[in-house]
């Protein structure tokens, strides 16, 4: 009798052990806008459902997209980590201090934070190296104003934006030492009507070429139906401007994230940081459209210089707006300098809030 009793409770606990081994790994996603953006949310969307594609029923992927920054977020990240969730990715920079205030209360969840600075046992952080295309499309921009002066609409003045902003107008100096950066804020990463607004006001104040750090397709729909250039954002949005986009910064989140789910179906998770960029495939561009063949190889010189390590888009000698040298000649900014970079270089046009 005893015999088939601890028979009966081994199969019991190796029953328990084979289902709990069949049992999906679930990872929450947390957006700050529309995965129908055709942007940011869009592009960590698509690498969301890469990792579906890559782990079929090893894993069961969740998100919950336009989550506000601030207290509502904190709130979706919670119910997320309460309810089995052992892989978090939070995916919008004001969602940093949410993330860490949930990751303390639940220690054996793994949190990642898209942008941010700040880290924990159970929270990594990862970002992509945004300046980088921005050096390349600052190298067309310089090449196809003939007004000398490019639009830039931002979201907020974050370092992530700014340096997005002087990396565009120094590229664009290197080959138009006249160009000028007109920046307008919107305060918003998600705000199609804005969007479309900011670009509106830039073109009527003589700016024939746009550039945008915010999410929706609007601006280029804006420039498209005013007959001017402009640059798509975060993924390929040619088909919403196809005469306006010469070309698009594209975040691509996929190898990252099937790499990471990876980890934490081999056991193999650790809190990290990483930055990626043209080199590691995280920053993508887009194909070249609507300029001269010379200017499409010349950006695509500037291309591959980056991806190579040959240049750098922040080498000195680089002089802020007040005549401050943030670099000296044949100096390279650190990536401290980067993530807190609140200057503005020479050129720029426009408030920077604190």
């Amino acid at each position: 009798m005893l015999r088939k009793t601890l028979l009966a409770a081994t199969l019991a606990l190796s029953a328990a052990a084979a289902a709990a081994q069949a049992e999906p790994l679930k990872v929450g996603f947390i957006y700050v806008g529309p995965v129908g953006d055709f942007g940011w949310t869009y592009q960590h969307d698509q690498g969301r459902q890469a990792v579906e594609a890559a782990y079929g029923e090893a894993v069961e992927t969740t998100f919950v997209e336009s989550v506000p920054e601030g207290a509502d977020a904190e709130r979706v990240i919670r119910q997320l980590a309460a309810s089995g969730h052992k892989l978090i990715f939070t995916t919008s920079f004001g969602f940093m201090d949410a993330t860490l205030k949930v990751a303390e209360q639940f220690p054996d969840v793994k949190f990642e934070h898209a942008t941010g600075f700040k880290t924990a046992d159970n929270v990594a952080i990862y970002n992509a190296r945004f300046y980088e295309g921005r050096a390349v499309i600052g190298t067309i921009a310089g090449r196809m104003t003939k007004s000398n002066k490019i639009g830039y609409i931002g979201s907020f003045p974050i370092p992530e934006v700014v340096m997005g902003v002087n990396s565009a107008l120094l590229a664009a100096q290197a080959v138009n030492p006249a160009a000028e950066m007109h920046v307008v804020w919107v305060n918003s990463w998600y705000d199609p009507g804005r969007e479309a607004d900011a670009a509106k006001a830039l073109i009527a104040q003589g700016i024939d070429v746009i550039m945008q750090h915010t999410d929706s397709p609007a601006p280029l729909q804006a420039a498209e139906a005013a007959g001017v250039p402009a640059f798509g954002q975060a993924s390929d949005m040619r088909r919403f401007g196809p005469a306006a986009q010469l070309t698009a910064v594209i975040d691509d989140w996929a190898p990252y994230y099937v790499e990471r789910v990876g980890a934490m179906l081999d056991d193999a998770w650790e809190s990290t940081d990483t930055w990626g960029g043209l080199a590691e495939g995280e920053v993508v561009i887009a194909p070249y459209w609507n300029m001269p063949y010379e200017v499409a190889t010349e950006a695509a010189a500037v291309e591959r210089s980056i991806r190579l390590g040959r240049h750098h888009p922040f080498t000195g000698p680089i002089t802020d707006r007040d005549g401050v040298e943030r670099l000296a000649a044949g100096e390279t900014a650190s990536d401290e300098m980067l993530l807190g970079m609140n200057w503005f270089v020479k050129g720029v046009v426009g408030d920077l809030p604190n």
